[in-house]
Formats: structure tokens, C-alpha cells, sequence
């Protein structure tokens, strides 16, 4: 068939659809909307040769028959490519919304926002990621637009190239197809995916098709046994039905196999008997329940697999009885009971809500304000919204109270800390734990059905970095990122405050250029992230000194405060000249000024060296300590040769041993008696972790000298599962 045949006969089967419910106005609409379409996209072709008119109008239908939406959606769909780049003669947007209205053109300009972003990647362009998102929760109907724009395309892949195919499967999976599921497409959403797993893994795809058609005559044999009997008891009730069997989707079959580890035939719930009631709006849950309750009575349930979205929906109005029984041939069996209503619902998702609510948004309009927030929060980022987008849309509800009895709906999983982030930020950021149902649990403490949830603050407890471990919810994780970067920010400000007074000390001026200066030597982009590290210790401002003063006025400062540190002539006898001179010291640390540095925890008869502080004194180090080769490179005049004095007192030195091995019965208390009993020598804190049969712990034990040390690793090495025992650095 012609191209233009093509055309005209999708056109026809679009206009006969719709002739059954829309009204004249609507009607004559659509034509105009054809034919306007028709005289600006001509035969013209998209890049991968597909006739672009034809393409709007298999998404117009879409839209129409599988979606259900109202008549200015599907004439959306039906003109969304009129202003595409690649026309010589494009339409504006003035244009459209003086021949069709606003609401039209409105849909239209989100649509152009999404498809001038390029969105043929997830990885990269983050940032065109927040902004297709924020388009997207400009107005519902773009996304369902946008969903049946994909759908056409996925249905068409076999018109692009293979790396093309790949990159749509990939975006598809991981955007588009949890979207359609999150507004209760299911179908589309099983369609999607079985496309992606059509092109990203072809062998699972076909062995699950063809283990399907090996076993359909199996599968329709034992589904009419099985309705038989229900269909009885429903007749005798007089209850107006109908009953089909719905065979999960390739890719849910797959991903069973795949989670679960179990072959095709192990796959229990690989279809699903739904009996649909012909039920009056007041009578439809009594009808369910009494539907329930005659396919119990034929076979045995498994109560743990009874699943109630009829007394309280899920949020995308999804509602229906769901139960899994033992039928015929001890085979276990899914059935899902729900009326005509529901299962339109179930089947176009939002749609039906619209045509069931007099076109009202009212049930989505929660969760599109729950994207805003997320999408409006500038600290967040965009890749990280998409991942728990996704993750989001997938997970299960809970339904929990709050003391007065309220509801709250929360993704499975969701904590203590989850929840009080639901109520209010400032209850979440001061959480110290909480009560359930009366009893105190932790932050963590996982939420279940049903849980009535109290929470305990304090006015000292703030968000912690570890808490982004076990929050679940995108409000609790933003909330806890914005929370720590304000944390973050004031210590940069006093990192900086810092910096401004050494400067005036110095007698120097922190300039434009001086931080410029700074942040390349340090390897810096910004400027708050140098500040931070100044005032949590980890970059010296000496070294920032360094930059900006002649080494020798810098020697003259160092050799200053090294005579205000030691005895009177004792500073003048040192060379800094690698001479032989040596500082010699002993472990009394009383007559003169310098501490053994907390980074290598030396121990008499360590080789080491002393490194001049401003404010500190001077540091005794190892030589092989890990900060040794930093420090002899970038301040050479401030290292001095040391060495220690003959120890015959009784001083103890305190080190850190690292010890792993096997998780032996018994081990950490003959680890403890050896350190306590054998050696003699004191213990000031022991950490063990154990994980899979295997620990490792830190040990901090105060030596006498560095034979005890060795002895004590000796012994050591030789208990029962002890495999290393190495010397920390801390």
C-alpha cells in the first residue's frame, strides 16, 4: 500500500473511533487539525525515512484508543510535529493557538521543550534532564502525549539503525516505561518493556516466546477447568460478569526467572484469571467481596497473598481484589476481582480517572506537586532525581498513621526518619527516633502496614551524612542533601573568616587574584570547597602562606619560632643545612614544647624526624610516615633531624594495629587477654567488625618501645584465625 493510502485509511479508523463519543464541535476539530497537518507535513520524511504525518497519526491514535484522553489531547498528538526543525517552512506558535486554541498550543510548546533537549541520552546533558522533567510536570497530558510519541516509536524500531535502537530501548526502560506505569499504564508499560528486552538481550526474549507457545493449549486447557465452577456459583448469585486469562508480560516472566533463580516452568503466577463485574457504583465493593468470597470457598487461598486496593487504592487510583489460590492439578493461581469501572481504570490509567471524575485532575495533582518541589530544589541534582524517580514509581506502598490517626502513604522500606520528612522538614531534620504503636525504635527502624508512627526531636540532633544510607523517599534525601550543604556552607564561611584574619597578620591581601592563585595550586574549582578544608584542618595555611612569601623570610619565621619553643641556645647549635646536628628528645614532654603526631604514632626506637608548627609546637614523626614525603617536599626548612634520647624510664607510647582473620569462637576475648595478661601492656580501645565468617578490627595499645611493639604483633600472629596484624597509622 501507497504511503498516501496508508494515511487516509489510519485517518478513517481514527475518525470512526471517534465519532462514537465525541461531539460535533470535536469532531469537526480533528478535521481541521488533519488537514491543516496534511498541508504543512505534506510526504515530507523524518532522517530515518519514516513519512512524518504518517507518525502523528498513529500517535494521535494511540492517544485516542489506548489512552482514552479527551479531544484536544489526541488533536495534539495529531499535530505535534507541525513545527518540527527539519520542515522548510515551520508553523509558530501563534499560529496553533489561534487556529486551535491556547490549551492546545500549550501542550504543544511542552512538547517542543522535551524534543529540543535531544533526550537520546540519560547519561549525559544532566542538566537537560531537569529541565525535560520540569516540562513534563508542566501540564499531565505532555507526558501522555510524550508517552504515545514513544510507544509509536518503539512499535517502528525496526526503522533505525542498530545503535539507534539501543539508545531508545535504553532511554525507554529507564524513563518512559516507569512513567507509563507510575499513571497506571500498565499495558504500555509491559509493552515498552518487552520492546527493550526484544533488542537489549534477543535469546531471553524468544526463549520465553516460544516456551509461551509450547505450553498456550496446556495453559487454556487448565483455565477452562479452572473458571468452570466460578462461573456457576456467579451465574446462580445473578451477578452480570465476565472472566478472561491475562498471560504476564515476556518481560516480567524473565525478570522472575532472572530475581527468583527458577526456570519457566517454576514460575508460579505466570497468568492471572480477572473476573470483571457488571457492578452499580454503590454496589461495587460489596459485589468484589462477595465475588472474593465464592472463589474461596471453591479453592484454598493463600492468605498471605491477599492484596486490598479496593478499600484503600493505590495512589494512581489503581483498584482491585488480588489473591492467589491452589486450583485444579495443585497449581497456585492469581485472581484479580474488580468491576468495569476499575478495570478501565486499570487498563488507561489517569484517563479513566478524568472520564470518571468529570474530567478533574484532582487525583494526580498530588504527585505532580511532589515532582515540582523536587525538580524546583536548586541543590538538587538532576541524575540523582531521575535514579529515585524511577526507583520511586516502582516501589510498593505501605499505608502507616500519625498519632491522630491520619493516613500517610510511603514506598515500601520507607523509615522512621522517611516518614517524619513526610510530616515537615523541620521534624525530620531534628528526628532522634520514635514510637510505634507505643514502642521506642530507632531512625532506621523500617515502616510496615498498618504501623500508628510518633516521633521523638531534639533541638541538637542534625541531618548526618550517613543518613542518605537508609532514607528511601526523594523529600527525606533532598531534604537531608540541602541540609548538609548548608551545614558545609557555614564551615566554608568560617574557613574563610579564618583565612581573611591570617592574611591581616600577614600582612597580606586575599584578593581576586590571590584566590585564583590558591584554588590552581590546590586544585580547587570553587572556592567554598578550599574554605571548607581550611576549617576542618585538612589544608595547612602555611602552606597557603608559602605561596605568597619568599622562602627565606619564611625560614627566618620558622627558625624564630623554634627558638621560642626550645631551651636558650639549644635552637642556635641546629642546622637546617642537612648538617649533622640532631633535636634530641625523650618521651617527658613537660620542659619542652613538641608532641608526637597523631597521623604515625611513633614509638621509641622508630626512626623519625621533627617538623616546626606555628601554632602546634614542634611534630615528632616516622620517617615513614604517610604525610612524610608532603611535608620534607613543600617545607624542607622546617623539618629538623631528630632523634631520641636513651629511654630507661617506664613511658609509654600509644599505636594502632590493624588485625583481620577469621571470626573464630572466641577470638576477641584471647585478643584482649593476651594484650591485658602476657605482654602487660595497657589497651585503650579496641574495634571489631565481622562480616561473612571474617573480622577486622583497630586495636590502640600503649607500647614501651618499638621491640615491645614487635613482640606484642608476634604473639599476636600466632592465635587461633589471626591472619595479619600490621602496624596502623592511626
Amino acid at each position: 500500500m501507497e504511503p498516501r493510502e496508508q494515511i487516509y485509511t489510519r485517518y478513517d479508523h481514527l475518525k470512526e473511533f471517534c465519532q462514537l463519543t465525541w461531539d460535533d464541535a470535536s469532531f469537526l476539530k480533528l478535521e481541521n487539525a488533519f488537514e491543516f497537518a496534511q498541508n504543512v507535513l505534506g510526504e515530507t520524511r523524518f532522517s530515518h525515512d519514516e513519512v512524518i504525518l504518517s507518525h502523528s497519526l498513529e500517535v494521535a491514535s494511540i492517544i485516542a484508543m489506548e489512552i482514552g484522553l479527551e479531544p484536544d489531547s489526541v488533536i495534539t498528538g495529531l499535530l505535534h510535529n507541525v513545527m518540527y526543525a527539519g520542515l522548510k517552512e515551520k508553523v509558530t506558535q501563534d499560529e496553533i493557538g489561534k487556529k486551535f486554541g491556547t490549551h492546545i498550543s500549550s501542550i504543544l510548546e511542552g512538547m517542543a521543550k522535551i524534543n529540543a533537549l535531544g533526550t537520546d541520552t540519560i547519561d549525559l546533558h544532566s542538566e537537560n534532564y531537569r529541565k525535560l522533567m520540569l516540562a513534563l510536570a508542566g501540564d499531565v497530558r505532555v507526558i501522555l502525549v510524550k508517552i504515545a510519541d514513544r510507544l509509536q516509536v518503539m512499535r517502528n524500531l525496526e526503522v533505525y539503525n542498530e545503535a539507534n535502537q539501543q539508545k531508545l530501548a535504553n532511554e525507554t526502560q529507564y524513563l518512559y516505561a516507569p512513567l507509563a506505569h507510575r499513571l497506571g499504564l500498565y499495558n504500555i508499560n509491559s509493552e515498552m518493556q518487552d520492546i527493550c528486552l526484544k533488542i537489549q538481550k534477543p535469546d531471553e526474549y524468544y526463549y520465553v516466546v516460544n516456551r509461551l507457545k509450547e505450553t498456550e493449549r496446556e495453559r487454556a486447557n487448565f483455565v477452562a477447568e479452572f473458571v468452570k465452577p466460578i462461573e456457576k456459583k456467579l451465574q446462580q448469585r445473578g451477578l452480570k460478569f465476565s472472566m478472561k486469562a491475562r498471560t504476564k508480560s515476556i518481560s516480567s516472566i524473565n525478570t522472575k526467572m532472572r530475581k527468583k533463580n527458577v526456570s519457566f516452568d517454576e514460575v508460579m503466577d505466570l497468568f492471572a484469571i480477572r473476573v470483571i463485574l457488571d457492578s452499580e457504583p454503590e454496589n461495587e465493593k460489596a459485589d468484589c467481596w462477595t465475588a472474593y468470597s465464592f472463589v474461596t470457598e471453591e479453592y484454598q487461598t493463600n492468605p498471605n497473598r491477599l492484596r486490598d486496593w479496593i478499600t484503600i487504592p493505590k495512589s494512581n487510583g489503581y483498584e482491585s481484589l488480588h489473591t492467589t489460590v491452589m486450583g485444579p492439578h495443585k497449581k497456585w493461581v492469581e485472581i484479580q476481582i474488580r468491576t468495569k469501572r476499575m478495570d478501565e481504570v486499570a487498563e488507561k490509567g489517569l484517563a479513566a480517572h478524568w472520564k470518571y471524575k468529570g474530567g478533574k485532575e484532582s487525583s494526580f495533582d498530588s504527585w505532580l506537586a511532589g515532582i515540582r518541589d523536587i525538580l524546583e530544589n536548586p541543590g538538587l541534582n538532576a541524575v540523582d532525581f531521575i535514579d529515585h524517580f524511577n526507583t520511586d514509581i516502582y516501589s510498593d506502598e505501605i499505608f502507616v498513621f500519625t498519632p491522630k490517626g491520619d493516613l500517610k502513604k510511603m514506598p515500601s522500606g520507607a523509615t522512621v526518619l522517611d516518614f517524619a520528612y513526610e510530616i515537615h522538614s523541620r521534624i525530620g531534620d531534628t528526628c532522634v527516633g520514635g514510637r510505634i504503636n507505643g514502642k521506642k525504635v530507632t531512625l532506621k527502624h523500617k515502616l510496615k502496614n498498618g504501623d500508628q508512627i510518633a516521633i521523638d526531636t531534639s533541638n541538637n540532633q542534625k541531618p548526618k551524612l550517613d543518613w542518605l544510607d537508609f532514607v528511601v523517599t526523594s523529600k527525606a534525601r533532598n531534604r537531608v542533601k540541602t541540609s548538609l550543604n548548608e551545614d558545609r556552607n557555614r564551615q566554608a564561611n568560617d574557613g574563610r573568616e579564618m583565612l581573611l584574619r591570617k592574611f591581616k597578620n600577614w600582612k597580606l591581601d586575599l584578593n581576586d587574584d590571590a584566590i585564583r592563585k590558591i584554588l590552581k595550586h590546590f586544585g580547587f574549582k570553587l572556592a567554598v570547597d578550599f574554605y571548607y578544608e581550611v576549617a576542618v584542618g585538612k589544608i595547612d595555611t602555611l602552606e597557603v602562606k608559602s605561596l605568597f612569601v619568599e622562602k627565606e623570610e619564611e625560614e627566618d619565621t620558622t627558625k624564630k619560632t623554634l627558638e621560642e619553643l626550645l631551651p636558650t641556645g639549644e635552637a642556635k647549635n641546629l642546622s637546617y643545612d642537612g648538617g649533622e646536628d640532631f633535636l634530641i628528645i625523650d618521651n617527658n614532654l613537660k620542659n619542652v614544647n613538641y608532641k608526637l603526631a597523631k597521623c604515625c604514632n611513633p614509638v621509641f626506637g622508630d626512626r623519625i624526624f621533627g617538623f616546626v608548627t606555628i601554632n602546634e609546637g614542634i611534630k615528632i614523626h616516622r620517617d615513614n610516615c604517610p604525610n612524610a614525603p608532603q611535608m620534607k617536599e613543600r617545607f624542607p626548612y622546617r623539618i629538623i633531624k631528630t632523634v631520641w634520647k636513651d629511654n630507661t624510664s617506664n613511658s609509654s607510647f600509644l599505636t594502632s594495629l590493624h588485625i583481620s582473620g577469621t571470626d573464630e569462637v572466641g577470638i576477641v576475648s584471647e585478643i584482649t587477654h593476651i594484650i591485658a595478661k602476657d605482654i602487660g601492656t595497657q589497651m585503650r580501645s579496641i574495634n571489631i567488625t565481622s562480616d561473612k565468617g571474617n573480622f577486622e578490627g583497630i586495636l590502640q595499645v600503649s607500647v614501651y618501645n618499638l621491640d615491645h611493639l614487635e613482640f606484642l604483633i608476634h604473639k599476636l600472629k600466632k592465635v587461633k584465625g589471626v591472619i595479619s596484624v600490621s602496624r596502623g597509622e592511626k
